[in-house]
């Protein structure tokens, strides 16, 4: 992926004029429209309530179940929005982008919900967020101490601390553009079949948001709702 981390460094002037809210502020709004629901999409509480439900009260099952739904969303998401060569890279990136964003974070704030943690609370938002650039890059920021600590430890603070909004989305935002842009690029440089990029996005974003879940999972530990 060395080659399409370098050719997304290049290419990413193109993505942000295409759609300069890719942004912390994006980021913000992409966790809003995910934990509340907008057009046919219900709120995060009204399906983690129907989740459990059919899961006969499991929550472990019903998190399961989550992670498996959302990791087809993203296979199906990644698959449409890598189809095309490197003319359509600069449009079609900001849409794989905003769609991963929007399933990846609805996955998580789902977890985060089946475990009793309070997503109307700044902390848990940011641990939300947090889960989202993986377990990998979430290390490396805590070593650099550019957060303070792991999800659990944002979700679980005395207090929240209103300078980590920013840090945090604008992580997540990088993060996201850098995967996404490398990837495509990657697949289509030297090229001419898109199917094969598609293909290829079906399986990176779906192996990625299933990983991201298993972390989220394995991160959030149960509290109990007061």
């Amino acid at each position: 992926m060395g080659i399409g981390q370098s050719l997304a460094r290049r290419i990413t002037p193109k993505i942000t004029q295409a759609a300069p809210g890719l942004s912390h502020g994006f980021v913000r709004e992409a966790l809003k429209r995910a934990i509340e629901g907008a057009g046919p999409l219900p709120s995060v509480r009204e399906s983690s309530t129907k989740k459990l439900a059919d899961a006969g009260g499991d929550v472990d099952k019903a998190i399961r179940k989550a992670i498996e739904v959302h990791t087809g969303y993203a296979a199906a998401e990644g698959f449409v929005t890598n189809l095309g060569g490197l003319v359509t890279a600069a449009a079609t990136i900001p849409a794989n982008i905003t769609g991963l964003a929007l399933i990846q974070c609805r996955l998580i704030a789902t977890i985060a919900e089946l475990r009793g943690h309070d997503l109307s609370d700044p902390r848990v938002r940011n641990a939300v967020l947090l889960c989202v650039i993986g377990e990998d890059s979430v290390k490396k920021l805590v070593k650099r101490k550019t957060v303070p600590g792991t999800p659990m430890a944002l979700a679980t603070a005395p207090v929240h601390d209103p300078a980590l909004d920013k840090v945090i989305s604008t992580e997540v935002a990088t993060e996201l553009v850098s995967k996404v842009a490398g990837k495509r690029l990657a697949t289509t440089v030297g090229r001419r079949v898109p199917v094969i990029g598609g293909a290829v996005g079906m399986t990176a974003d779906g192996w990625a948001t299933w990983r991201i879940g298993r972390y989220a999972a394995q991160e959030l530990l149960p509290r109990a709702r007061r």
